[in-house]
């Protein structure tokens, strides 16, 4: 692995650097002897770090399988933990690696506040005129939630496929699925026909279905001024209502602090307290008549709606045949690959990274899970708390278990009692 020595571009010269601190170490929690990863230990810093693969990855007609460790030790509160595999290129030089040197894919977990993300991105050169583009995979349609926050190791896997599919799969389970044709935002390849940039919408064009009546004339008897309520006059102030009582008075039992300065707290008030006079009459005070909805009453007036008869519907430019169209019917033949890199910024220290693979063989990436993540997984179960511990650990989160654990025993035990 190589630090890199670079800095970011278009950024304060005070954070700019590279200077991001990594450590090689065992896990904190859940630990298999003697084994280690690569761990992200600094706090809003710019890390960046990279190594050469053995044997560049070329798109041909085998797939290929990314696949590797990650525990948020900490939890996450606004970072990533996503890999970029780097395209081969004769001045690739890992001492200057950074945000803009170009990558192939950028696979993995990323979150910042409440949105959590699972990156497939990869770059696709157009070729009527060789730049790249980048296409995002649709976002997962499973909670991603737990895989950030359980603070448990997972193993994050992308399988491309020659037939221009591909897999996201956590822990060996499938997340999302789909076709770089048909599931990539923007896609990869765009639309024959576009709209004409040169026309525009005619003056006289109407787009209203439907219009204000024009022959239509307000009633003669359709007041504007009426009010929506008015006083109930059939409403009859019921009998033993207290008049002359307030509905809140001091409260006789307050007492003036000792410590009250009226110099400086001003004169002391008892708190004021409902009126226990009220409490058994139907009410105290002024009498007011309840309001009714108003019989007369009917609004703004408003012409009714007719169909427009000048309607001529909504308004689109004409189609013309896209200047720029091109068809690439097999965006898996990616640039190669010739390195993988870690360019990261986070505001939660010690994120674990383990086990990285890339090969062609699901069998390969399998063994590979099952002698890594699949130990780590088999510690971490032999760790975990016995059910009762578990019990109360969630009622901790949630209280209201606590009723549904008091109902669970007391249950079979009273009905015991009713009829044994």
């Amino acid at each position: 692995w190589v630090l890199s020595k670079t800095k970011k571009e278009d950024t304060d010269d005070n954070i700019a650097k590279y200077d991001g601190r990594w450590e090689v170490e065992e896990l904190k929690e859940n630990t298999v002897p003697g084994d280690r990863g690569l761990v992200l230990k600094s706090v809003a810093k710019h890390h960046a770090i990279s190594a050469m693969l053995t044997k560049a990855f070329i798109f041909d007609n085998k797939p290929l399988i990314v696949q590797y460790e990650v525990n948020f030790q900490e939890g996450i509160d606004c970072g990533g933990a996503y890999i970029k595999l780097l395209s081969s290129s004769d001045d690739l030089n890992l001492e200057y690696f950074f945000d803009k040197t170009p990558y192939t894919i950028m696979f993995g977990p990323d979150k910042c506040g409440e949105d959590y993300k699972l990156h497939f991105i990869f770059r696709h050169k157009n070729p009527k005129t060789g730049d790249y583009d980048e296409k995002h995979a649709k976002r997962p349609d499973v909670d991603l939630k737990k895989f950030y926050l359980d603070k448990k190791t997972h193993l994050y896997t992308l399988v491309l496929k020659p037939d221009d599919t591909f897999e996201m799969l956590i822990d060996q389970s499938v997340v999302s699925k789909g076709s770089l044709l048909e599931d990539m935002v923007p896609p990869v390849n765009p639309p024959k026909e576009i709209e004409d940039p040169s026309e525009k919408k005619p003056d006289d064009w109407d787009e209203r279905p439907k219009i204000p009546d024009p022959n239509a004339v307000k009633p003669d008897d359709w007041d504007e001024d009426e009010p929506s309520k008015i006083e109930d006059p059939d409403a009859v102030k019921p009998e033993g209502w207290l008049d002359d009582e307030p509905q809140y008075v001091p409260d006789p039992n307050a007492k003036k602090p000792k410590d009250w300065d009226e110099e400086m707290d001003g004169e002391w008030e008892a708190p004021q307290i409902p009126n226990p006079k009220c409490e058994t009459a139907p009410g105290c005070g002024h009498w007011v008549r309840p309001m009714k909805n108003n019989p007369k009453y009917k609004g703004k007036w408003k012409a009714p709606m007719i169909d427009n008869p000048n309607y001529q519907g909504i308004w689109s430019p004409r189609k013309i045949p896209n200047p720029d169209y091109f068809e690439d019917l097999h965006p898996f033949k990616m640039t190669t690959v010739s390195a993988i890199g870690l360019e990261l910024w986070s505001m939660t220290s010690d994120i674990y990274f383990d086990n990285f693979i890339i090969c062609s063989e699901k069998e390969v990436a399998d063994r590979w899970a099952a002698d890594g993540w699949g130990l780590k997984k088999l510690v971490a179960s032999a760790n975990e708390p016995g059910m009762f511990s578990q019990l109360v650990t969630a009622a901790e989160d949630h209280p209201w278990l606590w009723v549904l654990y008091i109902l669970t025993l007391a249950l079979p035990v009273g009905l015991g009692v009713l009829f044994c």
